[in-house]
C-alpha cells in the first residue's frame, strides 16, 4: 500500500512540475519517432499514398525523408493535417542533364525490346545496381536517364500526423569500420541492363 502512495505522489509531482507530456501533445522535434499518412501528387496526379496501408514511420532529424517534407513536419503533433509543397531543390533535386547517357543496343540482353518510359537497371563492375529510364530509342543506341523520376518536379504532400513518440534508445554498439563512400552520381560502367522486377 505504501508503494502505491509513493508512486501516486511521484506522478502528482511530475504533473505539477509540468514535466509530464501527454502523447497527443508531443510535437515533432529531432529524435522523435513519427508515423504519418500521406498522399503525394505531382502535376495534379496522385503518385503515391498510404491509403489502405500502414502509416510511414521515420525518426525526425535522421534524413530519412526528403528535406522539404521533414522541415515542414517539424513542430507538428499527432492529429495535425497539412498540405506541404516541396520545390525540386528540397525534394529530389533539379534534373541533371549529365545523367542522361547513351547505351549501345548490342549490349542489351538478347530479345529485349527497349521502349520509352521503360525502367531498367544497369550494374557497374562491382555489381551495384542503378535504376534508369529509357528516354529515347534510336537505331543503334538508347538514351538512359539516371535522374530520379521525380527530379525537377514540385511535390505536393497531403499529410496527417498519426503519432509522435520518443524514439526507442538503441543499445550501445561496438564501433564498426567506416562504410565505403557512396558511388558518385554518374552513370556506371555499362553492363547489360536488366529489366526491373
Amino acid at each position: 500500500m505504501r508503494s502505491v502512495v509513493v508512486a501516486l505522489a511521484m506522478v502528482a509531482g511530475l504533473m505539477m512540475s509540468g514535466s509530464l507530456v501527454r502523447a497527443e501533445d508531443m510535437v515533432i522535434t529531432k529524435g522523435k519517432l513519427v508515423k504519418f499518412d500521406y498522399t503525394l501528387t505531382v502535376d495534379n496526379k496522385e503518385v503515391e499514398s498510404t491509403k489502405g496501408k500502414q502509416p510511414l514511420e521515420y525518426t525526425q532529424g535522421q534524413n530519412m525523408l526528403i528535406p522539404g517534407l521533414e522541415k515542414a513536419l517539424e513542430g507538428a503533433k499527432a492529429g495535425d493535417t497539412k498540405k506541404v509543397v516541396v520545390k525540386p531543390e528540397e525534394g529530389y533535386g533539379k534534373v541533371n542533364p549529365t545523367l542522361v547517357r547513351e547505351f549501345d543496343k548490342t549490349k542489351l540482353p538478347k530479345g529485349m525490346e527497349p521502349k520509352v518510359g521503360m525502367i531498367l537497371e544497369v550494374q557497374d563492375p562491382q555489381g551495384n545496381a542503378f535504376p534508369c529510364t529509357v528516354t529515347e530509342v534510336k537505331d543503334k543506341v538508347i538514351m538512359l536517364d539516371f535522374n530520379h523520376p521525380l527530379a525537377g518536379k514540385e511535390l505536393t504532400f497531403d499529410v496527417k500526423v498519426v503519432s509522435v513518440e520518443n524514439a526507442p534508445v538503441a543499445p550501445a554498439a561496438v564501433a564498426a569500420p567506416a562504410a565505403a563512400p557512396a558511388p558518385a552520381a554518374t552513370a556506371p560502367a555499362a553492363k547489360a541492363p536488366e529489366a526491373k522486377k
